[in-house]
């Protein structure tokens, strides 16, 4: 299943290659999975197949914690913390259907804002003397689905609610009517499967 949100991205890109020749950013493109590391934007790839749900969130740190830099202070930490925290809440965040009785087995958070102390200052102090060095956050979960067939789609209302820092989602979903992308943002949080 994993290898199949792997290759997501792949089987769309050809739409995708086309609207990215539009976009105007001038950050280094060279460091990060995200094509474009926009602020605001992020991407989000869901697959289900048969009861499995995989689900992986992409985002710029800047969008979840306010900020790209290791933590210089408390309430750096305490952001990094809350974000985490919800983070590891999906539910919440995905707004999957009820009666789909999707349990969550499985949830990998990744960033280097999420490392240890020690390594995080260090790698860091690296990361400051290049300019143009951006901090992401990967979330990857897996569930399982009681009645996979119940599930039309993702509402993600309460991701954009939590992290307003988010304002659009470029979400790629394969699912039993084969494989969609939308853009998404606050006012058109949905996507179908």
């Amino acid at each position: 299943m994993r290898s199949l949100l792997l290759a997501l991205p792949f089987a769309l890109l050809p739409g995708f290659v086309q609207a990215a020749e539009h976009h105007n950013h001038d950050h280094d493109h060279s460091h990060g999975s995200l094509d474009a590391h926009e602020h605001g934007a992020a991407e989000l790839d869901a697959a289900l197949d048969g009861a499995m749900l995989e689900v992986e969130l992409r985002s710029p740190a800047m969008n979840l914690v306010g900020f790209e830099h290791a933590p210089r202070s408390e309430a750096d930490k305490g952001k990094i913390a809350n974000a985490r925290k919800q983070l590891e809440q999906p539910d919440r965040l995905l707004g999957l259907t009820a009666a789909a009785g999707c349990t969550l087995a499985k949830t990998e958070l990744e960033s280097p804002l999420f490392e240890g102390d020690h390594q995080h200052e260090h790698e860091h102090e690296h990361e400051e003397d290049h300019d143009g060095q951006h901090s992401e956050i990967h979330a990857h979960y897996h569930f399982e689905c009681a009645t996979p067939q119940a599930l039309t789609g993702l509402d993600l209302q309460g991701l954009f609610k939590t992290f307003p820092g988010t304002e659009k989602i470029q979400a790629q979903l394969i699912g039993p009517n084969g494989q969609r992308g939308a853009q998404l943002s606050a006012k058109q949080p949905r996507a179908e499967f």
